[in-house]
């Protein structure tokens, strides 16, 4: 039997990026239950990539009840309905025989990793402020992706002068706009630029002098996605609820090092229930973004740990 709720957590401060602010983290658990085992999953609906909590409900209770893990691959498509089961059915599997999910895939136990702290969109002084908190952090993401950015990253770096920076614009800026600003990241120290131009105007990015390496977010899925982003990108950033599930993000990971690329492992703005699968696949990364419990102000039971080392493998109470 497949369960589907909705929940709901308050974040400690309202979250903005270029497309727009929240809250709360709007998650859906998903159940699978069968010979007395019971496994979860948590995904993060994403109106950007056409999802609502509904819409993935309804994809989710489509499925037959007795679905497995490698039927459930063709059954839907990459996406959040996808990660949700995807990850319960691993859980059931490492509840029912016993055994880590990072064991049933022939993974390495997993450790901590360093993480990422991210500072929302604001004002220049606001953004400060924030940075000025969290200057302790190695690893500070800071959302931009508007045509006003400089003084936002100077604002940062001014409050935190040691962190390595990651920028991440959401797809808010144009050639013009990424270009003017490049040469500056550099200068600023940072490390790695998320998804400068939109999904699909992204060509541009093959013509363009790349200072700091790019990584490619919103024009990244799944292994499908891959071939379209060589000569473009120079990072993937690998998010479950973009490529349906651990078992299609393992694969895109494999896949991703082969053609090249560098491995970002992302999250939405969901629970630690959510964080637990990512972490098996973040083991090797060169960034972990995997900071959203850190932003609400109420999780699950039995969260993931964080602190001096970073973020934790989850309990087996909570997951695998």
């Amino acid at each position: 039997m497949i369960t589907v709720t909705a929940d709901s957590f308050a974040l400690a401060q309202t979250f903005t990026i270029s497309r727009g602010s929240k809250t709360h983290a709007h998650v859906l658990t998903i159940r699978v239950s069968r010979d007395r085992v019971t496994g979860w999953g948590e995904c993060v609906p994403y109106a950007r990539y056409g999802e609502s909590l509904d819409s993935v409900r309804a994809q989710i209770e489509g499925l037959p009840p007795g679905i497995t893990r490698a039927a459930l691959q063709s059954a839907l498509p990459p996406g959040a309905a996808r990660n949700a089961v995807d990850a319960a059915l691993w859980d059931w599997e490492a509840k029912a025989t016993g055994r880590p999910a990072w064991q049933i895939a022939g993974l390495d136990a997993p450790g901590p990793l360093p993480v990422t702290y991210t500072l929302s969109l604001d004002t220049p002084q606001a953004m400060r402020a924030e940075a000025v908190k969290h200057a302790h952090r190695p690893l500070l993401k800071i959302k931009l992706g508007t045509p006003d950015d400089m003084p936002r990253l100077e604002a940062v770096r001014a409050g935190a002068p040691r962190p390595v920076i990651i920028v991440d614009a959401n797809e808010g800026w144009t050639p013009e706009v990424y270009a003017d600003l490049a040469p500056h990241l550099k200068r600023l120290g940072v490390a790695l630029v998320e998804q400068p131009l939109p999904a699909g105007a992204d060509e541009a990015l093959a013509d363009m002098a790349r200072p700091v390496p790019v990584c490619a977010d919103e024009s990244c899925f799944d292994r499908a996605s891959l071939p379209g982003l060589r000569g473009k990108y120079d990072f993937v950033n690998i998010k479950l609820d973009k490529t349906g599930g651990l078992t299609e993000a393992l694969a895109t990971r494999k896949a991703a090092r082969v053609a090249g690329f560098g491995i970002m492992v992302g999250c939405m703005v969901g629970s630690s229930l959510a964080m637990a699968p990512a972490v098996l696949v973040a083991q090797g990364a060169a960034f972990v973004d995997l900071d959203a419990p850190l932003l609400l102000r109420e999780d699950r039971d039995q969260p993931i740990h964080y602190d001096a080392a970073g973020i934790h493998p989850a309990p087996s109470q909570l997951w695998g």
